[in-house]
């Protein structure tokens, strides 16, 4: 059973927007889907609630905020958002269950020096448990200096970018219907599917 994490110890980085987006992924695809969130702010688990009958489904995945078991059996995909601040003893237990960590991060210069110690800790315990790491930029307008400044910092961590995520106001009036660019015509979110195509691929490896 694969289990993505998506981690990032700052808040206000995309995680919920990322860990919902890939949950809608794997339900497009036909699997059976869990969702956990383990931040205090629920936001997924909002989502969850919002997400019409008629969309595939995702089930929730009820999370102890101060220990994070096995998932349960009656599923085949798991999408764990995680809590700002994961760190030391914690990070390692959530390690423990992941296959793939995906890691948001903004072209902001204070999201890159927040992130940067994360991302050697990362690095350091995926290492033991031999899972892979992935980053995401979120909401990036490529056009700017501070997309520039988010490559340069991103080359210089040595792990693989698996896109850029632009900013844009699909997102926003999606989650608000619980849904995602997954239950969209294709047509209507071409553009932001076209940024998905590499994390998606990532995603199946």
């Amino acid at each position: 059973m694969p289990v993505v994490v998506v981690a990032n110890p700052k808040g206000g980085v995309g995680k919920s927007t990322l860990s919902t987006q890939i949950a809608g992924y794997f339900a497009s695809r036909g699997h059976l889907v869990m969702l956990g969130d383990a931040d205090r702010q629920h936001s997924s688990k909002l989502w969850l609630s919002l997400r019409p009958a008629t969309a595939r489904a995702i089930t929730n995945w009820e999370v102890d905020k101060d220990e994070i078991a096995k998932p349960p059996k009656g599923t085949t995909h798991v999408v764990l958002d995680t809590p700002a601040g994961l760190r030391g003893k914690r990070l390692k237990e959530v390690l423990k269950l992941a296959h793939k960590v995906v890691v948001p991060l903004q072209p902001s210069v204070f999201d890159i020096y927040a992130t940067r110690d994360f991302l050697d800790e990362l690095a350091e315990n995926s290492h033991a448990a031999k899972t892979q790491i992935g980053i995401v930029g979120m909401r990036v307008d490529e056009r700017t200096r501070a997309a520039e400044q988010l490559r340069t910092f991103v080359e210089s961590t040595g792990l693989p970018v698996l896109s850029y995520v632009r900013d844009t106001q699909n997102y926003i009036q999606l989650i608000a219907r619980g849904l995602t660019v997954f239950d969209m015509p294709p047509e209507r979110v071409a553009r932001d599917l076209a940024q998905w195509q590499p994390i998606c691929d990532w995603l199946e490896r």
